[in-house]
């Protein structure tokens, strides 16, 4: 167990940093399954919708310095390559 003030003080910032990354991940993850899922029902105006959503909260995460510039763009292009295949 922490002993001094700053060992306290940076258990309780872990623990804060902790609860708020795991949202973010979550939040990546539903975004992003949302789109699979409008994908696989073949449901072009559904698949669109989310693909926006989904644009949209990646950049927001990457604004707020959660994930990079190179990892967001990387998502996007994917999800937007499979949103484009109901299309065609």
């Amino acid at each position: 167990m922490a002993n001094n003030k700053s060992a306290k003080k940076r258990i309780l910032v872990t623990a804060k940093k902790t609860e708020r990354n795991r949202y973010y991940r979550t939040r990546i993850k539903n975004i992003v399954k949302a789109v699979h899922e409008a994908v696989e029902a073949s449901d072009k105006s559904a698949a669109t919708s989310a693909f926006t959503v989904a644009n949209k909260q990646i950049h927001s995460l990457v604004s707020k310095g959660f994930i990079k510039k190179t990892t967001a763009a990387r998502k996007v292009s994917r999800l937007h390559k499979m949103v484009n295949t109901l299309e065609a």
